[in-house]
């Protein structure tokens, strides 16, 4: 049987690109990839790019104000959104540009259309041509999930919110996951009056409940407003703005409505059902360990197999696929442990088990602390830093550390490094401290401040 491609990819995010160019460059496959809007994806595109450098820019106000009590006549003006805006779209378009020059320089063949499933090894590009591979790659990844409400086509979500073009006075975010307690934090920090509603009894569900109640704490005292256990049931334009009403019949108006309530699989319409690729219950699709579908020609990654959406996990998982299918390495992507962190303010940081995931398992002690770090608690301000060790009281291994702080993303990145080692507590006691510093606090906790089981 004659192709056209070794792999065709659909789908020009992390997970895709870096298939595609380890397919292609590293061992030699011949390779195209479709793509029908950015290359770069969620994340470079509307997600984790952007939203990072909307987190340093609202981070701004804040060391003005310190650099005030530490002594600078330091003052700052109102924040210009549209001149952020301009420099955030310019810098999107390099690093598309770079991804795209990646792919070619690879020697991928890149079709900036849509592509959907045909057969076992064909596809069809929205221009009608029909192109046949020896492998297929689906890593179309996910989008914004709004639920069907009277007035939906009010609000916005991530997708849109880069691309404003104001500010607003008063904004509703509704949902309480790490994408919205993340804007909620944003839009405040640039001035914008917040609130967040939702349905569950606390934001960041999934995150252990010791910092997820340390930084819902945080984000009130900054100002936000949450309100939890409340949805909301209708979207109505009253004038320029719009009203949002709550289940209890309350209603409250504002000038933005950002709904942020989990995301779903880009898997309709792509022919997929019918060639025998299996869909789970969110239309995400299934697949083994090596990322191989029903179908054996078949394979995804990334947020479209709604394992774990982050996207270094795509880009594992897609750097994986490669080197099994076209390396003849079988290599696996290991789910077990991945760290985490939600920048919020202060941001949270998290690797392993959660104290409540922990306890289920065995009995556990729990090492932790909260504190003023010396920085803030100079200029005056209240912020408090959370530690948190779980230990497996048998074994003392680390199952998992939580940090709630300035740069948690940061720590946690090199916290990670230990527990995926499976250090245990004792050799955490054995690190030396460096001072002063907020981490040391990891390796200065001696004793449990509970015992579980």
């Amino acid at each position: 049987m004659d192709f056209d491609f070794d792999l065709f990819v659909i789908g020009g995010g992390s997970g895709g690109v870096r298939a595609a160019r380890i397919a292609a460059g590293t061992h030699g496959a011949k390779v195209a990839l479709a793509e029908e809007y950015r290359m770069g994806g969620t994340c470079v595109i509307r997600g984790c790019v952007p939203k990072k450098l909307m987190v340093f820019a609202s981070g701004f106000a804040d060391l003005a104000e310190d650099a005030r009590a530490y002594g600078w006549d330091a003052r700052i003006g109102a924040f210009d959104w549209r001149a952020f805006r301009g420099r955030l779209e310019a810098e999107l378009d390099r690093l598309e540009a770079a991804y795209r020059s990646g792919l070619t320089g690879a020697g991928v063949t890149i079709y900036d259309q849509r592509a959907v499933l045909e057969d076992a090894h064909s596809v069809r590009l929205a221009d009608g041509r029909l192109i046949r591979a020896r492998h297929i790659l689906i890593a179309s990844g996910g989008r914004p999930f709004v639920p069907a409400i009277e007035g939906a086509e009010l609000a916005v979500t991530s997708n849109e919110i880069f691309r404003l073009d104001s500010l607003p006075e008063r904004a509703l975010i509704v949902g309480g996951g790490f994408i919205a307690c993340e804007f909620a934090c944003i839009l405040q920090g640039l001035g914008v009056q917040v609130s967040l509603y939702y349905r569950g009894d606390q934001i960041l569900r999934g995150f252990d409940a010791e910092a997820r109640d340390h930084v819902a704490s945080a984000m009130r005292d900054r100002g936000i407003t949450i309100r939890c256990e409340t949805d909301v049931t209708r979207l109505d334009r009253a004038g320029r703005a719009i009203r949002a009403t709550a289940a209890d019949g309350g209603a409250a108006e504002f000038d933005l409505v950002l709904y942020a309530t989990g995301r779903l699989p880009n898997t309709g319409d792509m022919g997929l059902e019918a060639t025998g690729v299996g869909l789970g219950r969110k239309g995400e699709i299934l697949v083994d360990d090596f990322s191989q579908t029903a179908v054996p020609s078949v394979f995804a990654v990334g947020d479209v197999t709604d394992r774990i959406n982050l996207t270094p996990v795509a880009i594992r998982e897609g750097h994986a696929f490669a080197d099994t299918v076209f390396g003849g390495q079988r290599r696996r992507m290991d789910h077990s442990l991945v760290a985490s962190a939600v920048f919020t303010q202060p941001e949270l940081g998290a690797i392993g088990l959660t104290e409540e995931e922990a306890a289920a398992r065995g009995p556990i002690e729990i090492y932790a602390t909260a504190f003023r770090p010396m920085r803030t608690a100079f200029a005056g301000r209240p912020d408090k830093v959370m530690m948190k060790l779980v230990v497996c009281a048998d074994s003392r291994k680390v199952l998992g550390c939580h940090i709630v702080a300035e740069n948690a993303g940061e720590l946690i990145q090199l916290a990670a490094i230990a527990v995926t080692m499976g250090a245990t507590k004792e050799d955490f006691d054995r690190t030396v401290a460096v001072h002063p510093t907020m981490a040391e606090e990891l390796v200065t906790l001696r004793n449990p401040v509970r015992r579980i089981g």
